[in-house]
């Protein structure tokens, strides 16, 4: 099924100049941009992006290291359409501590942070992308960051063999 699902390139991605290679992992699986901007969010949007949903899953210090991890520099947040986009995206995206995400996937490859240094060291664990975990995570999530204008409809080249 056709799906739309929101990543979000986090500050230390921006920072290590990783933006444009994990862009290019999601193109590369057939995942097509339908919205994309670097932005530089205040703590008020990232509590909202980061609901209080997590603070009853993990607590307040965890939301708010989340917050101030966000925050801390530029994003680039995108949205991205395929099928089965979410699913696609997480397994590409790999788990969300480094030190268990597979080779092969973006956190794999690129992250380096585990969840016990986080721990030791009191530092939010730095995973480089944010993915939504679900088709209505996907949907409240592109909801927040993306207004109708911004997102964009369009065939690609790679649509012509795949949906014909």
């Amino acid at each position: 099924m056709l799906e739309k699902t929101l990543v979000v390139v986090k500050p230390d991605g921006v920072q290590r100049s990783l933006a444009g290679k994990i862009i290019q992992r999601f193109e590369d699986a057939g995942l097509k941009i339908v919205g994309m901007k670097m932005v530089w969010i205040g703590k008020e949007f990232a509590k909202k992006h980061y609901t209080e949903d997590i603070e009853k899953r993990h607590g307040e210090k965890v939301r708010g290291m989340l917050v101030g991890y966000i925050t801390r520099g530029p994003v680039v947040a995108i949205v991205l359409e395929g099928i089965e986009a979410v699913e696609a995206v997480r397994k590409i995206t790999g788990s969300t501590y480094p030190s268990a995400a597979a080779p092969g996937t973006i956190r794999g490859d690129f992250a380096h942070m585990t969840k016990e240094h986080a721990i030791t060291n009191d530092q939010d664990v730095q995973n480089l992308l944010h993915a939504s975990g679900s088709k209505e995570e996907a949907k409240a999530e592109i909801a927040l960051w993306f207004s109708e204008k911004e997102l964009h409809s369009y065939k690609t080249v790679h649509e012509a063999h795949v949906f014909h």
